[in-house]
């Protein structure tokens, strides 16, 4: 076991839900009001410090901060099962500290729950997508471009805030950070089980299209 793999993997993870609770209380107090301009707040952060965190980390532990690209990697034969799980602990540990660091950075209560329903078909679809864009972004640049991944990831989910009517969580492991949030960045309790079905049957939709695409051949 990799301890220091798994430590990156928690740190990073505390750290990505910090920006992402963290600069959605930020932007919503900031904002007056306006969500548009709270939600472009919210995206920038985010792709920011996914393009850190990606580049820091990266050569520690593969810097996946996500459950969803962890079984990816291990169902390609790249990562074991024993540390995808143990992979997949850490980063929901650290995302949980990381919900509960941006609580006290703002002088919130440390222990909530959200109350944001996102339940529709519509957000269903949406993380679907959204899943599927960053696991097949991953998997097409890992062979022959991978130092660009970094701002690849960070570009696709800054866009995918925008382009998906869910606002791209793609990731089970912040999904149920946010629900421990009764903030911009929060989400039921009630539609976490719906979005981590999309965000898994995204990721598993875009390994097996990149087993095709790139067989034999790696990135053309």
């Amino acid at each position: 076991m990799n301890s220091r793999a798994l430590a990156a993997e928690f740190i990073g993870s505390a750290i990505l839900a910090a920006t992402v609770i963290g600069s959605g209380i930020a932007a919503q107090n900031l904002s007056g009001g306006n969500i548009a301009i709270a939600l472009l707040a919210n995206a920038i952060a985010t792709g920011c410090i996914l393009y850190v965190l990606i580049s820091v980390f990266a050569p520690l532990s593969g810097a996946h901060f996500n459950p969803a690209v962890s079984i990816a990697f291990a169902l390609r034969g790249e990562l074991s099962w024993l540390m995808c799980g143990s992979y997949a602990v850490a980063q929901i540990a650290g995302m949980i500290a990381g919900a509960w660091l941006a609580h006290a950075m703002f002088e919130l209560p440390i222990l909530q729950t959200s109350t944001t329903v996102r339940s529709s078909a519509g957000m269903a679809l949406g993380e679907t997508v959204a899943a599927f864009g960053l696991v097949l972004t991953i998997f097409g640049l890992k062979e022959k471009h991978a130092p660009q991944i970094p701002a690849a990831v960070a570009l696709y989910i800054t866009s995918a805030y925008w382009f998906t009517s869910s606002t791209s969580f793609a990731n089970p492991a912040i999904t149920i950070a946010r629900s421990l949030s009764d903030t911009f960045a929060g989400i039921a309790p009630s539609s976490v089980p719906v979005f981590i079905v999309c965000q898994l049957a995204g990721m598993l939709a875009a390994v097996a299209l990149a087993a095709w695409l790139w067989k034999n051949t790696g990135k053309p």
